[in-house]
């Protein structure tokens, strides 16, 4: 009998995944901004639109009845028996314990740190949203609802709209990109406020210092856009700046609602 000693390569797409010889040299993302090539692709857009609107649905009915949640980022190259990864599970078991759902982006490292957390508590419920990628990032084990997306401005929408704050932990390239995403839709206005917390303070120090000397110091922010970051290395802070920001935020509803209400019963 023949063992086979090699694993097929993988990957997913949406809610499909192919092996071997199946799996495509691009991704859905890459075809879709593609500008090159025959003329023919131009006549497949229309049918990619509504591909499109398929993962949105999907999403959106998938995720409608989360309870209140938050969104943690980090690194997917973080190894288990790190202190990164430490922090990300311990993160995850007081988000859940405080009563929020966790979400992640579904892979290995940080990201099931804090979704292996969240699972430590009876009645939580943690979150991985998947993106098809050129390397497969098989979804982690500690997530109770997966959705495995094909492009990723239909991934960040769902981070966005399912969540009352992000946490991102140390990470690379895909967490910056997560981390000044969120921070454009708060300083524009774009989303309802929702807090911003960097856990770390050596590794995300530089980061800090670039942006209030350089950023700041140059004039291509304002001084109060630096209110919009919060970081620590303390787990309960920053589950507490979650908790307060979301109490003031429902304050806020609630005062608003009382307002229309008294308005609507004034005579006219």
């Amino acid at each position: 009998m023949i063992h086979m000693e090699q694993i097929r390569r993988e990957r997913r797409q949406g809610q499909a995944f192919v092996r071997g010889k199946l799996v495509p040299s691009s991704t859905h993302d890459q075809r879709l901004l593609a500008r090159q090539g025959p003329s023919d692709w131009v006549h497949m857009d229309p049918w990619r639109v509504l591909r499109i609107q398929a993962e949105f649905v999907e999403g959106f009915g998938q995720l409608a009845e989360l309870p209140p949640a938050v969104t943690v980022f980090g690194s997917a190259r973080t190894p288990v028996d790190s202190a990164d990864y430490q922090m990300g599970q311990a993160l995850g078991r007081a988000l859940a314990e405080a009563g929020y759902a966790v979400i992640t982006g579904g892979g290995p490292g940080v990201m099931e740190s804090a979704n292996r957390g969240a699972s430590e508590v009876d009645g939580a419920v943690s979150v991985g949203l998947g993106i098809e990628l050129p390397f497969e990032q098989r979804m982690n084990d500690y997530v109770d609802l997966g959705i495995e997306f094909r492009y990723f401005f239909v991934r960040k929408t769902m981070f966005v709209k399912y969540s009352c704050g992000f946490i991102a932990l140390p990470g690379g390239f895909g967490t910056l990109d997560e981390l000044f995403e969120a921070l454009t839709l708060v300083q524009t206005h774009k989303v309802t406020s929702f807090p911003v917390v960097l856990m770390g303070t050596e590794f995300w120090g530089g980061l800090t210092e670039w942006i209030k000397g350089t950023l700041l110091g140059t004039g291509k922010i304002a001084a109060q856009d630096l209110d919009l970051i919060h970081v620590t290395d303390d787990v309960d802070e920053a589950v507490r700046i979650i908790v307060d920001a979301d109490l003031a935020r429902s304050q806020q509803r609630d005062e608003e609602l009382e307002a229309a209400a008294v308005q609507t019963a004034e005579p006219q």
